[in-house]
């Protein structure tokens, strides 16, 4: 999976959403819902891991004057990834670009 800090189609704040083309996409809400959610919680952790990568670069075990020149950087860091839009508004995106695969057991058999 490619890096979730890339530009999205996701928007930034929150919106309405029309529910029957949520509903579309699997042929029930709850469904689609469950899909958003799976995924959401899916980028959230890749993005968490990705700061957290990025962050640790940064990690020092003294605390010194110099330190607060460096955490600047982190700051924009960290700054970069509040200012993404919200894995929830990004899976909803994914649903409705159909960038989603999403796979029903009861339905294989």
């Amino acid at each position: 999976m490619s890096t979730i800090s890339k530009p999205t189609a996701a928007e930034k704040s929150i919106i309405t959403r029309d529910t029957i083309l949520l509903e579309e996409k699997t042929g029930n809400i709850y469904q689609s819902l469950v899909a958003i959610s799976k995924r959401a919680n899916q980028i959230s952790s890749t993005v968490k891991e990705e700061l957290t990568q990025k962050l640790q670069e940064f990690a020092t075990t003294t605390d010194n004057l110099e330190e607060i020149f460096e955490n600047r950087e982190q700051i924009e860091i960290s700054k970069h990834y509040e200012k993404m839009a919200k894995p929830t508004a990004i899976a909803t995106q994914e649903l409705l670009d159909d960038k989603i695969y999403m796979r029903n057991p009861e339905l294989e058999d």
